[in-house]
């Protein structure tokens, strides 16, 4: 659920008008609320409350300082995937000891930032990685926590930019050469090989993909404590989906229970269970505001034309991912108008690509120009991804809270876009 809706005819964040956003701080705009931020933390914590997790926010999803200090208030884990983002949930005031640092491609220094500062858990994705982060650990004569990141060749069913269980990706290592690898821990002194985390995909809209992972992980873990391996760690991962354009993804509760005779028997044994959800906290805490420029038809298209683009918001060009966009002012949400009364039209923006979109074929009620509209279930991988291409300045981004709301980074000026370079 989310704390968006229409009230009179017009759409609501919490307490807030959107419109009254859009007003104060122009557009395109990022809005988001902290109610649906908090509603989906605890809702995964209660679902899974039998497992007590650590429930690792994945800062990739939106990584906006706010919202991370808003969660580490409310006792969140935070996965990272790079230096930037250790710094980020540092200077948030995030807790060091909860920080799962994951990645194909930490460079030296980043490990070197990581172990200094102390973090958690480093998630290890290959042999190569193991051998330089024992080379950080021994300059630095401290022993690190290790997470060896298993492959289970699930196929999760998402697109396949995000599919990360299969064998082909290059995420983790095979469970075949990750026995191997466990096998020669002694040659990694400085390592402590504390557990396992497999993450296969994100966007996953069933509880299948996660039943037959896990299944085959637990097996795993059971046959390398049969061999002599204590693992007190288990992480995994995250990936539960979100409604976008339908209201097709299973609840927490559902994952839950699905996931829970395969989880329970490592809580049962003690074991630390780790969850790394980021879409699923943040996706449909956000929108996307934007304002109509033309309405322009040629041949038998309608084309909206909108100030927000795919620098903004690049998942639909990137995935063709289908977000729900709806006028502001409508008597209702998006899913419950009768598409059959409504022409097509394709919401587009200014930048000069045709896979500059951010809808297509959308039955879609007349609108003019100067009207909003909104992008729904833009909160995860919209601000975190969007540039300046076009030399165009990103978006501010607003926190709603309750009936009043803030900027919590202000929209880039064109002194902004130019203020690194020299001539």
């Amino acid at each position: 659920m989310d704390f968006f809706d229409y009230k009179n005819g017009e759409l609501w964040c919490e307490g807030v008008k959107a419109s009254a956003i859009a007003e104060a701080v122009g557009t395109p705009a990022y809005v988001y609320s902290r109610a649906t931020i908090e509603h989906h933390y605890r809702q995964l914590g209660s679902a899974f409350a039998w497992a007590k997790p650590t429930i690792c926010y994945s800062v990739k999803a939106l990584s906006n300082l706010a919202v991370v200090k808003l969660l580490a208030s409310m006792g969140a884990g935070f996965d990272v995937v790079s230096g930037g983002e250790i710094h980020r949930v540092l200077a948030a005031g995030g807790e060091v000891s909860k920080i799962v640092f994951a990645g194909v491609g930490k460079t030296d220094a980043e490990m070197e930032l990581a172990a200094k500062a102390g973090i958690d858990l480093f998630t290890v994705e290959s042999e190569p990685e193991l051998d330089a982060l024992e080379a950080v650990a021994r300059e630095l004569r401290k022993t690190l926590r290790v997470a060896l990141r298993v492959n289970p060749g699930v196929d999760p069913k998402t697109h396949v930019y995000v599919s990360t269980g299969k064998r082909e990706s290059k995420f983790g290592v095979d469970l075949e050469r990750a026995g191997k690898i466990l096998s020669r821990r002694a040659s990694w002194p400085h390592l402590d090989f504390a557990g396992i985390h497999a993450h296969i995909g994100s966007q996953i809209v069933s509880v299948g993909p996660f039943v037959d992972a896990l299944t085959l992980l637990a097996k795993f873990i059971a046959d390398e404590e049969k061999a002599g391996l204590k693992l007190s760690v288990f992480d995994m991962g995250g990936g539960f989906g979100i409604f976008y354009k339908l209201r097709e993804a299973p609840s927490a509760e559902e994952h839950a229970a699905a996931i829970r005779p395969i989880l329970e028997p490592l809580v049962r044994s003690g074991r630390r269970i780790l969850m790394e959800p980021g879409r699923f906290i943040a996706g449909q805490a956000g929108i996307l505001l934007s304002r109509v420029t033309f309405v322009k038809d040629s041949g038998d298209k309608r084309f909206v034309i909108v100030d927000a683009a795919m620098n903004d918001l690049l998942r639909p060009a990137l995935y063709h991912a289908e977000h729900q966009v709806w006028p502001v002012k409508a008597s209702g949400r998006p899913e419950l108008a009768d598409e059959s009364q409504l022409a097509c039209a394709d919401i587009v923006g200014p930048v000069c690509e045709s896979g500059d979109f951010l809808a297509r074929e959308r039955p879609f009620p007349e609108v003019r120009r100067g009207d909003l509209i909104a992008v729904f279930a833009a909160g995860a991988y919209g601000m975190t991804m969007s540039s300046n291409y076009n030399s165009r300045p990103r978006a501010p981004e607003v926190l709603v809270e309750g009936n009043s709301f803030r900027v919590v980074r202000r929209r880039e000026t064109f002194e902004d876009l130019t203020r690194l370079e020299t001539t």
